[in-house]
């Protein structure tokens, strides 16, 4: 599960991790290192999970690419909080990757499960706790198309320990192409004509019109 993972990560085009391990997360953490050593992917370390995720939060801004960042379950995945809820605000693409423990100890009160699923259902773009370790490669290609697209924002996925350490004898890269046909996801924006007409006209009728515009006009290039 952990080689699916950042295997799925290069096959996104993305290198950059900025993370702090824990763990839950443990086994992918010793799998990066062999992909480390290749120089395959870069790992940033940070002191503390908050600064993952504002880190990958700034990388996203500067690099106009998704940020990653990783931290372990419990306490690490609660600690990302505030950057998550950054992210979405100000409409930053990020895919946050977090420990959870064994899928058996979920919903049990084991030690250091924590409901990051549901703590951050109010601040991501979507969510994902991995249960099936054969659908890793389809949601690590959703969560970056989700990332970037329509109104960009962070997407959150949850892996137990064990879908880490888990071995399948066989998987397959899911491309961009095979979510449209699969999950008839939708790119273009309906747009209003009428109302379109209707702010066309009050700017010709007044004297001095004023834009007030976010700063997310200029980072889609509208």
């Amino acid at each position: 599960g952990a080689y699916i993972l950042l295997d799925g990560l290069i096959q996104n085009g993305f290198e950059h991790i900025f993370g702090y391990p824990g763990g839950a997360i443990l086994p992918i953490y010793d799998e990066l290192y062999y992909w480390e050593k290749e120089n395959l992917i870069k790992h940033i370390l940070v002191r503390h999970e908050q600064s993952a995720a504002h880190a990958a939060d700034a990388y996203a801004r500067s690099t106009n690419k998704v940020g990653v960042c990783f931290a372990t379950s419990g306490p690490g995945a609660t600690n990302l909080v505030t950057g998550i809820a950054t992210a979405r605000m100000d409409s930053i693409p990020l895919v946050i990757i977090t420990g959870q423990v064994t899928r058996t100890f979920i919903g049990t009160d084991a030690f250091q499960e924590t409901d990051i699923f549901g703590i951050t259902l109010p601040i991501v773009k979507h969510s994902y706790t991995v249960r099936d370790t054969k659908l890793l490669p389809q949601i690590l290609t959703e969560a970056f198309f989700l990332a970037q697209n329509g109104r960009p924002g962070p997407v959150l996925i949850d892996i137990p320990k064990d879908v880490g350490l888990e071995e399948i004898g066989t998987y397959k890269y899911t491309k961009i192409g095979d979510l449209f046909r699969k999950n008839n996801y939708r790119t273009e924006h309906l747009t209003n004509l009428g109302l379109i007409k209707n702010i066309l006209n009050y700017f010709t009728r007044s004297y001095q019109p004023l834009f007030y515009i976010g700063g997310g006009v200029i980072r889609s290039n509208a």
